[in-house]
């Protein structure tokens, strides 16, 4: 099973939900990059779980830095991270291990890997392996602040609802879930980031499709784009205060997979969470048979919520990659 992304800069995710520990390596990052713990500490306890309208489970997702950081400061050799599982609740899916649920890639994985993967909690395939990437994209944040670029993002979507009625959805579901969309921007990129036919919107999409849950990924003006004319979705060129930008960004900075100087924009669509409280239909792996589930066990009713920091990671990440060269 490979878990990797990236060509300068190769970032390497490891482990599983219920496994002793997770983690990620961040190989090809220059030496001398100062890591504020502190601030990594306060951007990874946005995705940390037990938050309002989340799954109740309790980890406190301290990254403890194993090698590659020295005095504070990166050494230029390959930087791994662990973070400590502390509260599973195993028995909560013994019953599941010969019964599929329906969302999830425990169908999937039994195909693929022979029955043998650890799939208690959903394993390697869980949205708890999006710590390690908050731990990786949270360093990633921090060089890019320090060259002008801010990355921000935010919850546009919720059950189909916009606006401050978003959050009422999630308090009102009675054991089923909802999915999500959210935007994300990336400012201060300079011109020429990128390119060729697989460009950094290619390599953008690659590891936004590793966020768990997440089945849509569009820039600019996306789908809605496709639904204009040419002369409503170009953005026109000028210049102000002597750089060559566009009047507006449907583009959203990129143009042949190439950054333009203007914000970088996508958004992503998440899938309501698959683990669901009501009963539901599957199969029984080993009998054949048709089988009633009713999941227990404590989930997110919309794993949106905490995956915006997520995509701030992870957009860092591949950004960081392609400047790293640079």
């Amino acid at each position: 099973m490979s878990s990797e992304f990236g060509k300068n800069m190769r970032i390497s995710i490891f482990g599983e939900s219920h496994g002793e520990v997770i983690g990620a390596v961040i190989d090809g990052l220059p030496a001398g990059e100062e890591i504020n713990e502190q601030e990594l500490l306060a951007f990874m306890s946005k995705r940390a779980p037990g938050q309002a309208n989340t799954t109740p489970r309790k980890e406190a997702d301290i990254p403890k830095f194993v090698s590659g950081v020295y005095n504070g400061k990166t050494t230029g050799s390959p930087i791994c991270i662990i973070i400590e599982n502390t509260d599973m609740r195993s028995p909560d899916y013994e019953k599941l291990s010969a019964i599929p649920r329906p969302g999830h890639a425990d169908f999937t994985a039994h195909i693929k890997y022979s029955g043998y993967a650890d799939m208690r909690g959903g394993g390697h395939f869980s949205g708890r392996l999006t710590a390690p990437i908050c731990a990786a994209g949270g360093i990633a944040l921090q060089i890019l602040k320090r060259c002008g670029i801010f990355v921000n993002a935010h919850i546009t979507e919720i059950g189909g609802v916009s606006g401050d009625e978003m959050y009422e959805v999630v308090k009102n579901l009675s054991g089923d879930s909802v999915g999500g969309v959210i935007e994300c921007i990336a400012a201060g990129i300079p011109p020429g980031i990128g390119g060729g036919m697989f460009g950094l919107e290619s390599k953008m999409s690659y590891a936004l499709f590793g966020i768990p849950g997440v089945k849509g990924v569009e820039f600019g003006s996306g789908f809605e784009g496709s639904r204009k004319k040419g002369s409503e979705n170009n953005d026109a060129f000028c210049v102000e205060n002597g750089n060559i930008v566009t009047k507006t960004n449907n583009h959203g900075g990129l143009l042949g997979g190439i950054t333009t100087g203007m914000p970088l924009v996508f958004r992503i669509a998440l899938k309501p969470t698959p683990s669901i409280a009501l009963e539901q239909d599957s199969v029984n792996l080993q009998t054949l048979e048709s089988v009633k589930l009713k999941i227990e066990g404590r989930h997110d009713p919309c794993i949106a919520i905490r995956a915006v920091p997520v995509a701030e990671a992870v957009c860092a990440l591949v950004l960081l990659d392609e400047m790293v060269k640079k």
